[in-house]
């Protein structure tokens, strides 16, 4: 995900081949720290979620530095849940899961791009998992999760973020034009690792016992006075 790909094709409408979007020359060419970079083909996977893909790449191509909005439902479904709890879910699903789609971040939020019709489903599994959890593991809470689906939209960061920017950024930049996004279950599975975790160093805890981390984690410190931030309104 730390170069650009060489990708020259373009949109097309009703089978003729389109007027080039230089969005792509500017994405090949794009210089300077990164936290993540978009690739082109990156930015046309996510200009497919607009109603009006080729408007959308070129407003980006105006307005590269500047976040967009794009509706969910069609390409991604997005579940937005604090930071903390989403670097630990990210942990989880790539040193033990099928590791995750793109994932942006945003004043102490995360976002993570799941399936389409993952925001109608992933309520009813927690709800399911919290009523029939029985006498296993030790759970803990996983904290209310913003799912948002089909009419909702939700800001996407800059496609190109400047490292160390205080706006939102890609944690993991779309980077294909069909980039692997997780399903309910997957992500169901990260918060039920996650919440048990949790319950489990708290017994531990509460035992006296010392407990440790299984590593050293690959994300900062979490920024204990972020705002939460709702990036959409559901109708």
């Amino acid at each position: 995900m730390s170069a650009w790909l060489k990708d020259e094709t373009t949109l097309q409408a009703g089978g003729a081949a389109a007027h080039a979007v230089d969005i792509f020359a500017l994405l090949r060419d794009q210089t300077g720290a990164q936290a993540a970079q978009v690739t082109a083909a990156g930015a046309a996977w996510l200009a497919g979620a607009s109603a009006y893909p080729r408007s959308t790449l070129a407003q980006w191509e105006e307005r590269p530095s500047s976040p967009g909005v794009l509706p969910c439902g069609t390409q991604f479904d997005v579940v937005n849940v604090p930071a903390l709890f989403g670097r630990r879910m990210l942990e989880r699903l790539w040193a033990e899961g099928p590791g995750t789609g793109p994932v942006a971040v945003h004043r102490g939020r995360m976002l993570l791009f799941a399936s389409p019709g993952t925001a109608q489903r992933l309520p009813s599994l927690l709800a399911w998992e919290e009523w029939g959890a029985g006498g296993g593991a030790p759970r803990g809470e996983v904290p209310p999760l913003l799912c948002h689906g089909t009419g909702d939209a939700v800001t996407v960061p800059p496609l190109t973020c400047v490292s160390g920017g205080s706006g939102p950024r890609w944690l993991v930049a779309p980077d294909t034009r069909t980039p692997w996004l997780p399903g309910p279950d997957v992500l169901l599975w990260a918060c039920v690792r996650v919440s048990r975790s949790a319950a489990s160093r708290q017994e531990s805890h509460g035992s006296g016992q010392t407990s440790h981390g299984s590593g050293h984690s690959i994300f900062p410190r979490a920024d204990q006075g972020a705002n939460v931030y709702d990036v959409s309104r559901r109708r």
